[in-house]
Parts: C-alpha cells; sequence; structure tokens
C-alpha cells in the first residue's frame, strides 16, 4: 500500500520555505497553478494544498479553516538524528516549539508546530526505538 499526505497551507511561498529549510524536505513539483505543491525526502509525499484562511473546510458544513494552531487527531512525526538542531532548525523559519525536549527510554521528543498551526513531533529514537517502550 502506498499513501499521501496532505496539509492544508495559506501560504505556499511560505510553507514551501518552512518544509524545505525547516524540516530538510525538497520541492518535487507544483501542480493545479501552483496551488498544490509536491515535496519529497521522506518515505511518503507530502503535499501542501493552499487554501485561503476561513474558507470552509469541508462540503455541507460551516467549519472554517483557521490557520492559528488547532488540534487534529491526526499529525506528523518526522525521524530526524539530532533532535536539538532539527528543532533549531524548525524554529528558525516558522515552527514554534511546545514544551521542552522530552526523555524517554524510547528516545526523545519536541512536539511542534508549523506556522499554519499543524501540529508534528520531532523525535530520535534510542538504540531499540520502541522496542525499549515501557
Amino acid at each position: 500500500m502506498q499513501f499521501i499526505v496532505n496539509i492544508d497551507v495559506e501560504d505556499m511561498g511560505k510553507a514551501i520555505t518552512f518544509y524545505e529549510y525547516g524540516l530538510g524536505l525538497q520541492l518535487i513539483r507544483r501542480l493545479f497553478d501552483g496551488t498544490v505543491a509536491e515535496m519529497g525526502g521522506g518515505p511518503a509525499s507530502i503535499y501542501l494544498i493552499e487554501q485561503p484562511n476561513a474558507s470552509v473546510a469541508a462540503p455541507d458544513t460551516s467549519l472554517q479553516r483557521d490557520y492559528r494552531r488547532h488540534w487534529t487527531p491526526v499529525h506528523l512525526d518526522f525521524i530526524v538524528e539530532d533532535i536539538d538542531a532539527a528543532v533549531e532548525q524548525a524554529v528558525s523559519v516558522g515552527a514554534v516549539q511546545e514544551g521542552g525536549i522530552k526523555s524517554f527510554d524510547w528516545g526523545r521528543l519536541a512536539t511542534m508546530s508549523d506556522p499554519f498551526g499543524n501540529g508534528f513531533c520531532l523525535l530520535v529514537f534510542a538504540e531499540g526505538g520502541y522496542d525499549h517502550a515501557e
């Protein structure tokens, strides 16, 4: 099975910059008059989809997109080699670090949000990774 990830963003230029320089992905191509950008560099493509703030978020609802920090039941975890450097890099291009880096038996984790309010985590695995989770 293959899958792709879609992320709504308000400003395509800012989003490409963030996901390239903040998280190390690469712009593969732009589609649909530049309103969609395919980002690569991981096991699945991430498609950034430009949608205006306050536009309707889902058919047949009154829900509107809001790019302030928000909660969603789905988020991305980016596995990195140096979590301190990864946090610094992401913050330098607009991410928000939400608390300190936490340590666990399986590794270290930083909870973050991108410039569009989407939550994500940076994590580095200790030897054995989740096999050592308690």
